[in-house]
């Protein structure tokens, strides 16, 4: 398997570039929209052709390139069944692998952060989205957020994988690139063995956070699977506009 993290910095989102071997086909999970260039640039240097983008929720920080993919290479796009976005190829359910080639993505419903999210087993890693984060995890105030579904995801699914797999999350705003299991396990903060239900929820309960900053424009976006909105402040244009860099993680 091919295998590439890329970091965009306006959103600190990581984007992963999968591709088999053998056929050269591709998939590309949280792309963003202001990032199609790098992502199609990576994709030809290493011979590979798009075939899937694949979401793992709905995002509020950034918009989704999955549009944009399918209008200039065709590509299709994928994402969690529930959400019901009329965009969609190729609803996600949990226990129907995504296949392509040789790459076999297994989806893990992990709500919590939001109701619909999704977690991918591949190989020996995950890639856990906003569930869980290194030493972290992504809010749950907004979305149809709930921190005690929060919880179960992440210890009876998430922790449920060997200790070895490693822990690939959409984010990291301190440019740390990978975990594993069994680091979260003992490490997290907020989630790690010892911290019970109870502490989780009084903990995200007073945790306070700003309201995010672009959320009202992501979300209606994000669920015609990557629309820019015409009314887009102009303090929030690079969101929305594509980059020339962007660091690779």
């Amino acid at each position: 398997m091919i295998f590439r993290q890329l970091f965009e910095p306006l959103s600190s989102t990581y984007t992963y570039l999968l591709g088999c071997e053998t056929t050269g086909q591709a998939i590309l999970v949280d792309p963003v929209v202001n990032a199609i260039d790098r992502d199609l640039a990576e994709l030809q240097k290493l011979g590979l052709s798009l075939a899937y983008t694949v979401d793992t929720h709905i995002h509020a920080d950034h918009i989704t390139a999955a549009l944009h993919l399918k209008q200039r290479v065709g590509s299709k796009i994928a994402a969690p069944a529930m959400d019901r976005l009329p965009c969609v190829d190729l609803g996600i359910t949990e226990g129907t692998p995504l296949q392509v080639g040789a790459l076999v993505l297994q989806p893990l419903h992990t709500p919590g952060h939001t109701d619909g999210h999704f977690s991918y087993v591949i190989a020996d890693r995950v890639l856990t989205g906003d569930a869980l984060l290194i030493e972290g995890c992504g809010r749950t105030d907004f979305q149809n957020g709930d921190a005690k579904a929060l919880y179960r995801s992440v210890r009876e699914k998430l922790f449920a994988l060997p200790d070895d797999h490693l822990v690939y999350p959409a984010h990291d705003y301190q440019h740390r690139c990978v975990s594993s299991i069994g680091q979260e396990k003992q490490r997290n903060p907020r989630l790690g063995e010892t911290k019970t239900l109870a502490e989780f929820e009084a903990l995200m309960g007073s945790l306070n956070l700003p309201y995010p900053k672009f959320i009202d424009h992501a979300v209606p976006g994000n669920r015609l699977c990557g629309v820019c909105p015409q009314d887009l402040p102009e303090q929030m244009a690079a969101y929305c506009h594509s980059m020339t860099e962007s660091r690779q993680g």
